[in-house]
């Protein structure tokens, strides 16, 4: 009996201190989003000649001091760029927010990340972490991004959750010719991403995911596991969304300087 009450008190006590944590983390989440909310930018095409002129895609954010942009490769491989149109980063807020020229300097195919440099102003840049290892399962999260696109204005907003996964996971060639040696090579070893519970939508491709404390960046979100079809996925999102690792971006900065 003595041995049950120790056990039950110990799991209590548990309870109370991941409580304290976690209540901790959010508390302090307001300020973290205001100190980040400027990094945040979208990713898109401009033509004026269309109508509308502006499409936004997904959502990038600022690094390195200003100097790049980071999203998904699949928000801006998707961007059908022709003589008139342009890939562009849109900053700000609001109705109208700022339109800057950007151009595509580094890619990770196999991780689906870009790195894009962009004219104009250098807006401010968010922080990667210094940590070489995994989040561990359970760690708490934010992200910030443009779920539902510009449709409402250029508002960002963020989504909190958990790392509910440390999780192989690959990203298949989307057309058998793209099936080289290398991709099969990956295909049987699988990368590690974080499977995160929390809910994104498709706008939020690039959004930064992020250490509510603090606003270290700690991942990239990448794909939203879609249960039923794509245009279904406002009204019946699965709430798994899956973020590459922060390891990987680190890498690709590390490789545009040298």
């Amino acid at each position: 009996m003595v041995k049950k009450t120790v056990q039950l008190w110990s799991v209590i006590l548990f309870l109370l201190q991941s409580a304290q944590l976690m209540a901790g983390s959010l508390d302090t989440l307001p300020d973290t989003i205001d100190a980040i909310k400027p990094s945040i930018v979208g990713i898109g095409s401009y033509n004026r000649l269309s109508t509308p002129q502006s499409a936004l895609k997904g959502t990038g954010f600022v690094v390195d001091g200003g100097q790049y942009v980071v999203t998904n490769f699949h928000v801006v491989s998707g961007i059908d760029l022709t003589r008139n149109t342009r890939l562009v980063v849109f900053s700000g807020a609001g109705k109208k927010p700022e339109i800057h020229q950007a151009e595509v300097v580094a890619t990770d195919r196999l991780n689906d990340l870009a790195l894009l440099e962009y004219d104009g102003k250098t807006l401010p840049a968010m922080a990667i972490t210094q940590d070489k290892s995994y989040l561990r399962e359970g760690s708490l999260i934010a992200f910030t991004g443009f779920p539902i696109g510009a449709i409402l204005g250029f508002y960002p907003v963020t989504h909190t959750g958990v790392i509910s996964s440390v999780t192989p996971i690959v990203i298949p060639a989307d057309r058998a010719r793209n099936l080289t040696a290398r991709v099969v090579r990956r295909l049987k070893n699988p990368f590690m991403v974080y499977q995160l519970d929390a809910t994104a939508y498709p706008g939020n491709s690039g959004s930064p995911v992020y250490n509510p404390e603090n606003g270290l960046v700690v991942g990239v979100v990448n794909k939203v596991f879609v249960k039923e079809t794509k245009e279904s996925v406002l009204e019946k999102p699965s709430g798994i969304t899956y973020a590459i690792p922060a390891l990987a971006l680190k890498k690709l900065l590390e490789k545009v300087k040298k």
